[in-house]
């Protein structure tokens, strides 16, 4: 997910998303552990798209968002 991506999404939609990588991540960490994960670069990814999205969250709250100009 590109940043350009994330800051054209509303705050609602941001939370849902934050839900559903934190879901995915869940999901990733149990196939991890019992042998079934076949993409192991998915962690990482999914890891740093929920940096991302609360990096812009938190950047929105102090009022620090960049607005595309």
């Amino acid at each position: 997910m590109k940043p350009a991506e994330i800051r054209a999404m509303s705050d609602d939609q941001l939370k849902e998303k934050l839900l559903e990588l934190k879901k995915e991540q869940f999901n990733l960490r149990i196939q991890k552990a019992t042998g079934q994960l076949e993409n192991t670069a998915r962690i990482r990814q999914v890891r740093r798209d929920i940096a991302r999205i609360k990096t812009e969250m938190t950047a929105r709250r102090k009022g620090l968002a960049k607005t595309d100009a």
